[in-house]
């Protein structure tokens, strides 16, 4: 398979809610899980999400940090939850690299930790002793 084709397949999957393979879930990820999982707690992490390629088929398997499993089209709407308006733009910056751990023979495996984005509120001035509202 073509850099130029596992790409395609990668963007349909993961950008344009495509089809996912339950089946190469089960052949090439799923004996994996625990291990991941490891790596997970080892390195800190919050959410880890593997994504694999197979005679043009996708299957990909995320795992949050209680070990929950999602799999697959599950796994994708986890990550879109957790990346929220940023979805997009990481993928497309993630892809590339996935696409060559894939060409390598590898899994494409990616940890993070989850950030929380919102502002903090502004604090309400105080007047203190001696100074004038």
């Amino acid at each position: 398979m073509t850099v130029t084709k596992i790409t395609k397949l990668l963007k349909k999957a993961l950008l344009e809610n495509g089809d996912m393979a339950h089946a190469l879930y089960e052949h090439e990820l799923k004996e994996h899980i625990d291990d991941w999982y490891k790596g997970l707690k080892r390195d800190g992490g919050d959410v880890v999400f593997v994504v694999t390629e197979n005679s043009g088929h996708v299957a990909m398997v995320l795992i949050t940090r209680d070990k929950t499993v999602y799999v697959n089209e599950d796994a994708r709407q986890e990550l879109m939850k957790s990346w929220k308006v940023n979805y997009a733009k990481n993928l497309e910056m993630l892809i590339p690299s996935m696409v060559k751990d894939l060409m390598d023979g590898f899994v494409a495996i990616t940890g993070f930790k989850v950030v929380n984005t919102k502002k903090p509120k502004k604090a309400k001035k105080a007047w203190g002793f001696g100074q004038k509202p």
